[in-house]
């Protein structure tokens, strides 16, 4: 079961990144807002960490705390470094989806993989190491994944394919405080971010005619300005795994 949770993160991982347009990420079209990395650079990353996520579930099938995950996430870093050139593909998405591997592993019936989360490693979360930000991935895990259950799955469940992972992609952008955003652009970038994936989804989003072009203008704008929502593509990548797995659980 470790190996199914395993190819099934990794999976949403290739989904996440094969998606098109998504603003200043990289996709098997371009790479985006990104000059070190592109989609077989993501590839590499996801294939090199599928272990660890095995790993994850293992550990939380087994009851393990904080310490032990951290350990196999820092493990899993070094495999992506290591498999990329140094380049930091996944490093997100190896806390936020790991963790997530980690509740389903767990498997605990009646509870979904976000409060699982919560019950077993929340104040170990919330007291961690902040790597990842200010708040930003931290905080998003200790709460729950607040942000896959409110924005993204409802958009995901109401809305079918590749054209449901953009909205979605949008709805995160529009939504997250991402601190990708705020690494790259400050918070004059952030604000353009999020004004520009309102407006998207103000017009219609994928319901509207043309909507694949008005995204991909998007796009351009954000690779114009080096924007990268990194936040939000680990997001949707996490948000279609719980998705897959609340189907088959």
């Amino acid at each position: 079961m470790t190996a199914v949770i395993a190819n099934l993160a990794v999976s949403c991982l290739e989904l996440e990144a094969t998606t098109y347009p998504k603003p200043g990420l990289v996709s098997t079209v371009d790479s985006g807002s990104h000059d070190d990395m592109d989609i077989d650079t993501l590839r590499r990353s996801a294939d090199a960490i599928r272990p660890f996520f095995s790993s994850l579930a293992e550990a939380g099938a087994a009851g393990c705390g904080m310490k032990r995950l951290r350990a196999i996430g820092l493990q899993a870093e070094a495999a992506m470094l290591a498999a990329t050139g140094g380049v930091n593909a996944h490093r997100g998405a190896i806390f936020g989806l790991g963790l997530l591997c980690a509740a389903a592993g767990r498997n605990e019936p009646g509870r979904t993989l976000g409060e699982t989360v919560v019950r077993a490693w929340g104040e170990d979360i919330a007291d961690g190491p902040r790597r990842y930000g200010a708040g930003g991935a931290r905080q998003e895990a200790a709460q729950g994944f607040p942000s896959i259950y409110r924005i993204a799955l409802p958009v995901l469940n109401s809305v079918d394919g590749e054209a449901g992972r953009v909205q979605a992609c949008f709805a995160l952008i529009a939504g997250v405080e991402d601190t990708n955003l705020l690494h790259r652009g400050g918070r004059e970038g952030l604000r353009f971010a999020q004004t520009e994936a309102r407006a998207f989804l103000e017009e219609g989003g994928v319901g509207r005619n043309g909507w694949r072009e008005r995204a991909a203008a998007v796009h351009r704008a954000f690779v114009v300005r080096r924007l990268s929502p990194g936040g939000a593509a680990d997001l949707l990548a996490m948000s279609l795994f719980v998705q897959a797995h609340e189907a088959w659980s």
